[in-house]
This record gives C-alpha cells, sequence and structure tokens, in this order.
C-alpha cells in the first residue's frame, strides 16, 4: 500500500508548533506540502519540514489524499469545503466553523465526497484525557458536571503567542475554548437538549445545559483571565461519586498524533470517527444557540 499523502493549510504559531512538526514526523503519512496566506511563511515553514510549499490550496488538494487545517474558522471551512470536493479526507481545527451554515455546508460536502474526516479536539485524543473520557461514558449515572476553561491569553500579562490572533479576539473564549469543553461533556452525559448562556468578566461566559441523559451541566469558558487563575478543571458527580478529568501530561503533538491514526482509521474502514465533521457541526450548533442566547453587551457607563 502507498503511504497517504497529507498537505497542510495554515502557518500560524499553532501550525508552526504542533501540525507541522506532528505531520513530519509521523511514519504513516507523506508530509507533501504546505499552503499559507503568507507565501514567505509558507516557505520557511516547508524548508523547516522538508517539504514543498504550493502556490494556491487547489494544487495542494491535487497532490494530497488527506488535508490538515490550522486556519481561523472563517477560513478553514470554505477551504475545507473545497478540499472535501477534490476527494481529500480532513483533519479540522476546532471550531470547524462559527456559523452553521458553514459547518453544515462542509459535512454536506464530506458526506457527498464519502471522504474521512476528523475535528482535533485535543482532549479527545489525549492519553490520559481520552481515556478518563471513555471510561466515565461507560460508567454512566452521572447527575451534574462542571468545567472551567479558562486561559489568559488576553490577560494584561499576557506572552500567548495567540494574542494577536483577531478571530479570537472577535469570538472570545466561548468559541475557541468552548469547543474544548463541549467535547468532554458531550461524549460523556449526551447531547445538549438545551443550552443557555450568561456573560461574565470580559470575555468570560457561563454555559448551562441540561442534557440527554437527563444530567445538568455548566462550563465557564474565556480567555482573559488572569494567569495566576487560569486551568482547565472538569468535575462528574453521579452514581460512581465523583472524579475529575486528570490533567495532561503529555503536549498537543502526541494527542495530534493520535488525531491523524484516528483519520487513517476512518479513511482505511470507511467507519466515522466520533469526532468528525458532524460531531464539529453538533458542536458549533451549540455554541452558536449559546450566543444567541447572550444579553447584548451595554455600552461603558451605561
Amino acid at each position: 500500500m502507498t503511504t497517504p499523502r497529507i498537505g497542510l493549510l495554515g502557518t500560524g504559531p499553532w501550525a508552526r508548533s504542533v501540525h507541522a512538526p506532528a505531520l513530519a514526523a509521523h511514519p504513516g503519512v507523506r508530509f507533501t506540502g504546505i499552503w499559507g496566506r503568507r507565501p514567505e511563511a509558507a516557505a520557511a515553514l516547508a524548508q523547516a519540514h522538508r517539504t514543498r510549499p504550493y502556490e494556491t490550496p487547489d494544487e495542494l488538494f491535487e497532490a494530497c489524499d488527506a488535508v490538515a487545517i490550522a486556519l481561523p474558522p472563517s477560513v478553514q471551512a470554505p477551504l475545507a469545503l473545497r478540499a472535501a470536493e477534490a476527494g481529500c479526507h480532513l483533519l479540522l481545527d476546532k471550531p470547524v466553523a462559527t456559523s452553521v451554515s458553514e459547518a453544515r455546508a462542509v459535512a454536506v460536502a464530506a458526506d457527498r465526497a464519502g471522504i474521512a474526516s476528523v475535528v482535533f479536539f485535543t482532549a479527545r485524543f489525549g492519553e490520559q484525557e481520552g481515556e478518563w473520557i471513555a471510561a466515565q461514558a461507560a460508567v454512566g449515572g452521572w447527575f451534574t458536571a462542571h468545567a472551567d476553561w479558562l486561559g489568559s491569553v488576553f490577560a494584561d500579562d499576557s506572552s500567548s503567542p495567540y494574542a494577536d490572533s483577531p478571530w479570537r479576539r472577535e469570538k472570545g473564549g466561548l468559541w475557541d475554548v468552548g469547543p474544548h469543553a463541549l467535547s468532554v461533556l458531550l461524549p460523556v452525559l449526551g447531547d445538549a437538549e438545551a443550552v443557555t448562556a450568561t456573560r461574565g468578566p470580559d470575555d468570560a461566559v457561563l454555559l448551562t445545559m441540561r442534557h440527554g441523559s437527563g444530567a445538568a451541566s455548566s462550563a465557564t469558558v474565556g480567555l482573559t483571565a488572569p494567569a495566576a487563575a487560569a486551568g482547565v478543571e472538569v468535575t462528574l458527580r453521579g452514581t460512581a461519586g465523583v472524579t475529575s478529568l486528570p490533567r495532561r501530561q503529555d503536549g498537543p503533538d502526541v494527542a495530534y498524533r493520535h488525531a491523524v491514526d484516528a483519520l487513517l482509521t476512518a479513511a482505511d474502514t470507511g467507519l466515522p470517527n466520533a469526532c468528525d465533521i458532524h460531531f464539529g457541526l453538533r458542536v458549533t450548533e451549540i455554541l452558536a444557540a449559546a450566543e444567541a442566547s447572550l444579553p447584548a453587551l451595554m455600552p461603558h457607563g451605561s
């Protein structure tokens, strides 16, 4: 069998620190090339990983069996649709889109083309977190849950490489880290049948949900927490007692390698991954409903 060819769309901090190194090191794929909105950045990243830059996305699609995308959601969605139409399997970033219609269009295109898809929710593919999520889903009987997913990307003392991210600045933690919280809560508690949201300080948002299992959950998400207060915690309470998401012991590169493995398995077997485009679409639907329930921002001094 020939080694599947995979290309990368994107050259930002996430692509440089996780996607490109992981794809170059993965023994199961051939890292075919890179396209970026800044040709000079694509050329530099390609040279660093001994592959080649492409001038257009369509030229990259033609040279690949699969593509990985590390771009803002508003850019990712239309390119993912074009990649699917070109017959490329999809390794997407979260959120797949911030528009339900755009996310649904990608899902329809993927189904029509018969291609495999995986959305890279870091916790779902982390070794410790993934095992814990699967175990708690199997246990069942959960009564309630709470998640804190708080970053300090936009805190006054931030040194984050994502502090200059326009889409994160515009959409806030609800759309950037909210998908992570949902990726843990939904497989354990079931789909969110009802969702509401309340504004907190700065970009912080409190989500409350009722799930298909009957359980209730809440999640506080944001990107402006003080550095000393940032972090991730998820606690479940039910008939089995109380349990918490284990702290990550490996880097996102390990999780990304597992996501690549998952895409290869889905492409080989034809069986959908639990984190496929349809799960990504559902996350977008829930976040859009939460955003719609938020009260309008009041002008300062009102």
